[in-house]
């Protein structure tokens, strides 16, 4: 800092900061929400993963032409996702829902399930999410702005990346591949999926009522050296694609929107819960 610098005179205004296992929070509200339900929940999950030694192995910048809340709206629900993310569906089964989770899809998610439960028991990382769909995430009415859960991969899977395999070291506290996957979303603008390898995280900036500025950072054990540990050509594509097909979904959803014939309609009860829990928690905000 310049010596003799006055920082009254600046203009500054004051920012709280809290930190949870190597990620940061900033909060710009006067009165800023208390954080220690957050800590409590957050820390125990992230601790493992290791972002305290992590390191930015990449991040990617995206100027998105559609309104944050519909950015935030289509992460909230996985009805697209068949049809949008085949990088994704490979991975994860929670594009399976009530309505279309037959016995084979539900007796497979019970076996991996099952499995999961007892290999990691040992070292405390057993999945807390264990149905079929998205986990339920926000809770409107109680103002639950941040959500956590382990979730196992598709049989054969241990990495968010193309084919399933690792491709980085294991971060943190891991001592094998088979970790399923850290999800992390904290109202209005991060999430985060975190592999044994690698994490993905993203955050979202409005950049205008129909823009949103969104940057992806690609996160590795921060002993981890490129071209030796990890290529990147296998660390970036499939969190590039699935958030480049999503960023495509949200554009058109933008154009429809802006249509003259544009009329909101009823919201899946099987497939977007999520979506409607956030526009409540949305305008409960606004209500405060």
């Amino acid at each position: 800092m310049q010596a003799g610098l006055d920082l009254s005179q600046l203009s500054l205004q004051p920012a709280r900061a809290e930190e949870v296992e190597g990620l940061i929070f900033i909060s710009l509200a006067e009165k800023p929400t208390a954080f220690d339900p957050a800590q409590r929940l957050l820390a125990p999950l992230l601790q493992p993963q290791g972002f305290r030694r992590a390191k930015v192995a990449k991040f990617v910048d995206y100027l998105v032409r559609a309104n944050w809340k519909l950015v935030w709206e289509n992460n909230r629900e996985c009805y697209h996702c068949n049809l949008n993310h085949p990088q994704y569906v490979k991975a994860n089964y929670d594009h399976f829902n009530a309505d279309d989770a037959t016995p084979i899809v539900r007796k497979a998610i019970n076996t991996v399930v099952e499995r999961s439960e007892k290999r990691w028991a040992a070292t405390g990382l057993a999945p807390t999410h264990r149905q079929t769909g998205m986990t339920l995430f926000p809770d409107a009415e109680n103002n639950i702005w941040f959500s956590a859960n382990r979730t196992p991969l598709t049989d054969g899977w241990v990495s968010e990346s193309l084919d399933g395999k690792q491709v980085a070291p294991l971060m943190g506290d891991y001592r094998e591949a088979d970790v399923g996957t850290l999800r992390i979303r904290t109202l209005p603008n991060f999430w985060n999926h975190s592999s044994c390898d690698h994490g993905v995280s993203t955050r979202l900036l409005p950049a205008g009522p129909q823009q949103t500025a969104v940057r992806v950072y690609w996160l590795v054990d921060e002993k981890a050296i490129e071209g030796r540990d990890y290529d990147l050509s296998k660390l970036l594509p499939f969190w590039g694609l699935t958030s480049e097909q999503d960023w495509l979904i949200c554009e058109r959803q933008q154009k429809g929107v802006n249509s003259s014939a544009y009329r909101p309609g009823p919201y899946s009860t099987f497939k977007e819960y999520n979506v409607e829990s956030f526009v409540r928690w949305y305008l409960n905000r606004l209500n405060e």
